[in-house]
């Protein structure tokens, strides 16, 4: 006599616990006969898919707790070595009176306008990097005699101090805001077009097949395939890039000074230097920090981890 087969509804199921939990609650719907058990099992199935999402949409504190406290432990302890008077205050100030350079130069208008300019310069030029070495580093990456021929040449470039092109580029377009471009240019696009390259090589060779087989031309596949397959990398070098051009932005903005170049954080900074005002040269340096941690968390950091979750990437992505 054949073996009585197992109703699909009751066959075991692996997988993400949410997964599970939807298979038991089916399981409980379909069978013909619903009795106090199934009931029950029904019940802790909702109750499940309900704390499961609940978990998702929890905000976890300890992400913001645990930076914020590691700042307080930071302040306190520059407190700290201020008040041994191991150097003189007008050399190291405290916070509170780096604080209170920053409500002057607030009342002033410059904090306003250095942030602003220098803001608005290192995203105009970040965006047109991204817009120059994205098809410079596809092209790159599927043309290899090309990336033979040039890819030592952008390794060469991503390590060369941005600050190095800061005098020619004074003496090519003088002291105006194409100096400051030309800086952020060759401090963000190296970097972009080497971390497209390691994207793409990350790639596996099945998704280049199947796009053969589909019937995919060169434009196609690097478009629809190469560069959505490539995020990961892509993204990586995208912050690194972003790295770059804020600090080749603050170079060119130290150095050069003058004509029609515009107040920015750089200028605050050697403002500061040829008053001997460590106070400006402090709160510019603090400044010029903030603008970085809060563009990594408020820009990249969700872009990455929406991207690595979407790809089952990320730790704790299927709770």
């Amino acid at each position: 006599m054949p073996s009585k087969l197992t109703p699909l509804a009751d066959a075991p199921v692996s997988g993400a616990p949410a997964e599970v939990e939807t298979h038991k609650i089916h399981a409980a719907l379909t069978r013909t006969s619903t009795g106090t058990e199934d009931l029950r099992e029904l019940e802790a199935g909702l109750d499940s898919l309900q704390s499961d999402s609940l978990r998702k949409h929890r905000i976890d504190w300890s992400r913001v707790l645990l930076p914020v406290a590691a700042l307080v432990v930071l302040v306190l302890a520059w407190q700290f070595y201020v008040s041994l008077g191991f150097k003189r205050r007008d050399q190291v100030p405290g916070p509170l009176d780096v604080l209170g350079q920053v409500g002057v130069l607030w009342g002033e208008g410059k904090l306003q306008e250095a942030v602003w300019t220098s803001l608005e310069r290192g995203i105009v030029g970040f965006l047109i990097s991204v817009a120059i070495a994205t098809p410079v580093g596809l092209l790159l990456a599927q043309v290899a005699p090309l990336r033979r021929a040039f890819g030592p040449l952008i390794s060469g470039l991503q390590v060369l101090p941005s600050v190095a092109w800061v005098p020619a580029a004074i003496i090519w377009f003088g002291l105006t805001d194409a100096t400051v471009y030309f800086v952020v240019f060759m401090g963000a696009i190296p970097s972009i077009i080497n971390g497209l390259i390691s994207g793409v090589d990350q790639i596996p060779p099945q998704y280049r097949r199947v796009g053969t087989v589909l019937g995919a031309n060169r434009l196609q596949m690097a478009l629809q395939i190469i560069l959505p397959a490539a995020l990961p990398g892509y993204l990586s070098g995208l912050k690194q890039g972003w790295a770059f051009s804020w600090r080749s932005l603050m170079a060119a903005e130290i150095i050069a000074v003058g004509g029609t170049i515009g107040f920015g954080l750089g200028s605050m900074l050697n403002q500061g230097r040829d008053l001997s005002d460590m106070t400006v040269v402090m709160a510019a340096i603090l400044l010029i920090l903030a603008v970085g941690i809060l563009i990594e968390l408020l820009v990249f950091g969700p872009i990455e981890k929406r991207l690595l979750r979407s790809r089952g990437l990320l730790a704790g992505s299927t709770r």
